[in-house]
């Protein structure tokens, strides 16, 4: 840990009594949830609800369990995030990527290839994780505000991270932790205190940031959105059968099973309907089990479309001329109904934001249901990015 002596370049933090028996004290905080392990990425009120550019002139606060209400003596300039989910939603906030993640790798930026105008660079993105993570990451950013559960940390890395430790970081940068895990409903420790939406976890960045009209005018768009779905969904009889799972490599023998859940990873999968190939099988979540499936348990089941995910860094086409390539050589795998008809595709990212949502959502309509046409309007997205709402 630093010396004691090291001071602060800002006075950003200071808290309140949390909402719901979560409190925090200028230095001294106390989150819900328990020490246990998992795998990444409470609603409240603000007091401030700010403009589109920024625009308190005074100190604001906002509301998000599990770290209760923290109160921002100005809009945070730079910012780390857990992942490419609370990453996307500054991007949609109009801000800079984050300096920090957890894995860059697996914050998509070629999604944005499809929003005229937009287009963050992650070059210089400082990966969080490495074996743990190392506090002196967070000393040398030196962040207004951390987007990240701290019960993430005392969680996952409960051997080398306690509270003591998130407070330590609080205290020498000056910059509070502000998130709540939403990629998935698997968390031990996340049973205390409620999982947020997609949209509910971006209001509360907005709010942060004081740009809850960028965030309501994405409302609106995703509204919209949602209807657009509403047509392209067929009866519930003629949803296809879709198996979505991990691909560790290009030619993996055994796989990860995700049955489709809550939680923002799987977003895109509860709003198209689509029917869970492994939901009426024995197959069990890989985020309960550690559980793998092998060719000759997906020929038991012979899912219509299989999904893989682990591949978005992948062109469609580099995808499909090895991946798919080796499972249509494989004795087992090329008797597959999906790969036969080729019906093998990427399965979308695991972090997703509100413009990485619309541009999956719509890829994995054309790949479920054979829609061809665009689903959301891209200069739209473009114009809220840039405060044209």
């Amino acid at each position: 840990m630093p010396d004691g002596r090291r001071t602060t370049r800002r006075n950003v933090l200071r808290t309140t009594a949390a909402a719901a028996g979560v409190g925090a004290v200028a230095g001294c905080t106390s989150y819900g949830g328990s020490d246990e392990e998992t795998d990444d990425g409470g609603d409240g009120n603000a007091s401030n609800d700010g403009d589109s550019d920024d625009g308190s002139s005074g100190p604001y606060s906002v509301t998000m369990e599990p770290v209760g209400t923290v109160e921002f003596d100005g809009v945070p300039e730079t910012w780390v995030a857990n992942n490419g989910s609370w990453a996307d939603m500054g991007v949609a906030l109009g801000r800079e990527p984050p300096e920090a993640v957890w894995l860059p790798s697996r914050y998509h930026t070629q999604y944005y290839d499809e929003i005229p105008g937009v287009s963050p660079d992650k070059s210089g993105m400082v990966r969080l994780s490495d074996d743990g993570v190392d506090p002196e990451k967070f000393y040398e950013i030196d962040a207004d505000v951390h987007v990240i559960d701290p019960n993430f940390l005392t969680g996952r890395w409960s051997d080398s991270w306690s509270m003591d430790d998130v407070e330590e970081v609080e205290r020498v940068t000056g910059g509070p932790f502000f998130g709540n895990s939403i990629f998935s409903t698997g968390y031990a420790w996340h049973e205390d205190y409620p999982y947020l939406s997609l949209y509910e976890a971006f209001g509360k960045l907005a709010e942060v940031f004081q740009r809850t009209d960028r965030y309501e005018a994405f409302v609106d768009l995703h509204d919209e959105f949602q209807s657009t779905l509403d047509d392209v969904v067929p009866p519930e009889g003629e949803r296809p059968a879709v198996a979505i799972m991990w691909a560790a490599g290009n030619d993996p023998d055994e796989f990860s099973p995700y049955l489709i859940g809550e939680g923002t990873s799987f977003k895109q999968w509860r709003d198209l309907q689509v029917r869970d190939a492994f939901a009426e099988t024995d197959v069990r979540d890989f985020h309960e089990t550690r559980g793998r499936v092998d060719y000759e348990t997906l020929l038991d089941i012979d899912p219509e479309i299989i999904m893989f995910r682990g591949h978005e860094a992948q062109t469609r086409e580099e995808f499909r001329n090895t991946l798919v390539a080796n499972m249509e050589s494989n004795d087992t795998a090329k008797q597959l109904t999906a790969v036969q008809n080729g019906d093998v595709y990427r399965g979308g990212p695991l972090y997703q934001g509100p413009i990485t949502n619309l541009v999956v959502t719509e890829r994995a309509a054309q790949q479920v249901y054979g829609v061809e046409e665009e689903l959301f309007d891209r200069e739209r997205v473009a114009d809220i990015v840039a405060g044209d709402v």
